[in-house]
C-alpha cells in the first residue's frame, strides 16, 4: 500500500496561483507539478475562496492582551527595576570597599 504524499502549504500556494493566473491548462500543470489535476482543481478553488481573509481587519490578526497581563507584565517589570537598582548599588559598595574587581 503506498502513502499519500503531503504537499507544502507554500507548494499547494504556487501551484494554485499558476491555475489562477491560467497561462497553461490544469492538465499542463499537473503535468509540470506531477499532481492530479483534480487536486490543482481543489487548490485554486480553496485560494480563491480564502483570498478575501488575505485583506481581513488588521484588529483581528493582532492577538487581544487582557487587563490582567498587562497589570502582570507591569508588576514584572517593577520588581525588575528594583532587582536592578539593588544588585547596581550592591556591586559599586562591593568594589569600592575591595578595590578590585574580580
Amino acid at each position: 500500500m503506498t502513502r499519500r504524499k503531503r504537499y507544502s502549504a507554500e507548494f499547494k500556494a504556487k501551484v494554485a496561483l499558476d491555475a489562477i493566473r491560467e497561462e497553461l491548462t490544469t492538465a499542463e500543470l499537473a503535468k509540470k507539478y506531477g499532481v492530479h489535476p483534480t487536486m490543482i482543481s481543489g487548490w485554486k478553488k480553496t485560494a480563491i475562496e480564502n483570498m478575501a481573509s488575505a485583506f481581513g481587519s488588521a484588529a483581528s490578526a493582532e492577538p487581544a492582551i487582557s487587563k490582567e497581563d498587562v497589570e502582570k507584565l507591569h508588576a514584572k517589570i517593577g520588581q525588575l527595576v528594583v532587582e536592578r537598582d539593588f544588585l547596581s548599588e550592591a556591586s559599586s559598595l562591593i568594589l569600592d570597599a575591595g578595590g578590585k574587581k574580580r
